[in-house]
């Protein structure tokens, strides 16, 4: 089932709201997908989903990668499920470094997941503009 990014249902926002782990879809460079358990919030208004990370992993390397011959970024996907109920958010994906994003990204993060994540200098946060939301929340 299609979902309006921006003006997603009541359940469907809910759903993004409660508490799950999400996996990440990133593109290797040989193109095969690329997936990780992360945590991720939705912020409809904006049109962005934020997924932190550590400035080396894969997934960041992965996107940097993708990001220098893709304008707009590396196509990624994230999503969650439970039960009979999942959520797929598709878009755009660029590695953010300045301080108030990461900030930003790390409120976010510690409102959705009850904890705030232990301090790392070398955080970075993966900026997704959505362009396709679907589930079945």
């Amino acid at each position: 089932m299609s979902h309006d990014v921006l003006n997603p249902t009541p359940e469907y926002l809910a759903f993004w709201r409660e508490r799950h782990v999400c996996t990440l879809t990133t593109p290797r460079p040989d193109g095969t997908p690329h997936v990780v358990p992360v945590g991720v919030t939705y912020d409809p208004e904006a049109g962005l989903a934020r997924v932190i990370s550590n400035k080396h992993s894969k997934k960041v390397r992965n996107i940097l990668a993708a990001q220098a011959g893709q304008p707009g970024g590396a196509r990624v996907a994230v999503c969650q499920m439970e039960g009979r109920r999942w959520a797929t958010l598709e878009g755009r994906a660029v590695i953010r470094t300045d301080e108030a994003a990461v900030a930003d990204a790390v409120a976010r993060y510690a409102e959705r997941y009850g904890r705030m994540p232990s301090p790392n200098p070398d955080r970075v946060v993966m900026e997704i503009t959505l362009d396709r939301a679907m589930g079945r929340a």
